[in-house]
C-alpha cells in the first residue's frame, strides 16, 4: 500500500472532488427520474411557475415540489427568480428532458434508477458466481426498455437505419417473411407492419409480458401481418425460412449468443439478409477509454446484459462485446460479407448488415 507521506495531496483532493461529483449526480439521476415519472418537466415546460403553480399543473404536492425544485436548480437544471419566487426550465434544457421524440433523454434515467435496484443480488453473484435472472428485472425492464426504444425506433428505423441495406425497403415493400429476434414488446414490428403491409412479420422473445404488449399494440393498429411467439431463439427453426432477420441489441444478452447466430443463419433463405443493431465499441478495453459511450455500456452491461446471460449459465458475452468479436462470431456462424455502419442519430449504436450466402 502506498504511504500517506507518498501521496501527491492536490490529486488526492482533485479525486475527491471527482467521487463527490459523481455521487451527487447519482443523486440528481433519481430527481430527473421523478421529475419523468410525475410530469414536473412537461408541466415546466409550460412556462415559469411558483412551486405551488407547478404542483398544480402536475396534481402534486406543493412541499416535495419545492424541495425537488432546490435539488433540480442546485444542478442547473432549472433557474429561480427569488424575486418573484417562479422557476423556469431552459428552452434547450426542456428539449432533452420533455416530448414524445427520441431528443428526450429524462427515460435514460429510469433505466438507472430501475438496473440499481438489484445491486444485492449482484454482488451475491460477484461472490459465488452465476448472475441474476432476467425474469427478476421485468416486468420493470421490460418498461424502461420499452420507453428507451420506441422514440429512435420511430424517428429512425423506416429512413435512416434500414438503408444501410441496400434493396432492403424495396423488397420489404414487395413483401418477404420476417423475423425479429428478442422483439421485447415488438414495436420495430408494429413500425415495419404498418410500413410494409405486403411482407409478414413475427417477433420472438422469451418474455410472455413483454410480447402480450407486442400483441394489444399490433392488435390496436389492425395489423394482421404481425404476430408473436415465445421462443428460446438459440433453437430457432421456423417452419419455412425467412428472407430477412432483424436483431435490434438483443444479441449480446443471449445466453447463447454463438447458438442464436448460427440459428439465424440456418433460418434464412440463401441469399437472406440478417440486420443486427448493436452496441458500438471495439472489442478491446484499450480503444474504447475516452469513448463516452464506453462508461454507459460497461456499467450497463455489468448491472443487467452479461449477469443475465450468466445467471443461466450462459456465455455472459455482455454489451461490450464489440465490433471484432461480432465479426468473428457473425463468421463462424456462417454469414458472408458483413458490412458496418454507424446507427444514425443513435451514436451508442452500430449497424451490422450481412447475409446467408446464396
Amino acid at each position: 500500500m502506498t504511504k500517506s507521506l507518498d501521496l501527491d495531496r492536490g490529486r488526492q483532493t482533485e479525486f475527491a472532488q471527482h467521487l463527490f461529483g459523481v455521487y451527487t449526480n447519482g443523486l440528481l439521476t433519481y430527481m430527473i427520474d421523478l421529475g419523468y415519472r410525475t410530469g414536473l418537466f412537461e408541466a415546466a415546460a409550460q412556462g415559469p411557475a411558483t412551486a405551488q403553480q407547478l404542483a398544480d399543473r402536475a396534481g402534486l404536492q406543493e412541499r416535495y415540489v419545492r424541495e425537488w425544485l432546490g435539488s433540480i436548480v442546485a444542478n442547473g437544471i432549472m433557474t429561480y427568480d427569488a424575486a418573484t419566487r417562479e422557476y423556469t426550465i431552459p428552452a434547450e434544457h426542456a428539449a432533452g428532458l420533455t416530448g414524445n421524440g427520441s431528443a428526450n433523454m429524462a427515460p435514460l434515467a429510469g433505466m438507472v434508477t430501475s438496473l440499481g435496484k438489484h445491486l444485492g443480488e449482484l454482488e451475491h453473484a460477484f461472490r459465488v458466481g452465476g448472475g441474476v435472472p432476467y425474469s427478476v428485472f421485468r416486468p420493470e425492464f421490460t418498461d424502461k426498455m420499452d420507453q428507451l426504444s420506441r422514440r429512435p425506433v420511430d424517428e429512425m428505423l423506416l429512413d435512416r437505419w434500414l438503408p444501410a441495406a441496400p434493396g432492403l425497403r424495396e423488397r420489404l415493400a414487395a413483401g418477404v417473411r420476417v423475423a425479429d429476434i428478442g422483439t421485447g414488446t415488438g414495436h420495430a414490428l408494429v413500425v415495419l407492419g404498418k410500413a410494409f403491409p405486403a411482407s409478414t412479420f413475427i417477433g420472438y422473445d422469451i418474455a410472455e409480458d413483454a410480447l402480450d404488449r407486442g400483441r394489444a399494440e399490433a392488435a390496436e393498429a389492425k395489423l394482421s401481418n404481425v404476430t408473436f411467439e415465445v421462443a428460446d431463439v438459440a433453437e430457432l427453426k421456423p417452419a419455412q425460412p425467412f428472407d430477412v432477420i432483424f436483431a435490434f441489441d438483443s444479441v449480446h444478452d443471449q445466453a447463447a449468443p454463438a447458438a442464436v447466430l448460427r440459428a439465424v443463419h440456418d433460418a434464412l433463405v440463401p441469399g437472406g439478409t440478417f440486420f443486427m443493431l448493436d452496441l458500438a465499441l471495439s472489442s478491446n478495453l484499450e480503444d474504447n477509454v475516452g469513448n463516452p459511450h464506453a462508461r454507459w455500456i460497461y456499467s450497463t452491461s455489468t448491472l443487467h446484459c452479461m449477469t443475465v446471460s450468466l445467471a443461466v449459465g450462459g456465455a455472459g458475452l455482455g454489451g461490450a462485446w464489440g465490433e471484432q468479436t461480432a465479426r468473428r462470431m457473425l463468421g463462424e456462424a456462417g454469414f458472408g460479407e458483413v458490412v458496418t455502419h454507424p446507427a444514425p442519430g443513435n451514436e451508442r449504436n452500430m449497424i451490422y448488415v450481412t447475409g446467408r450466402p446464396a
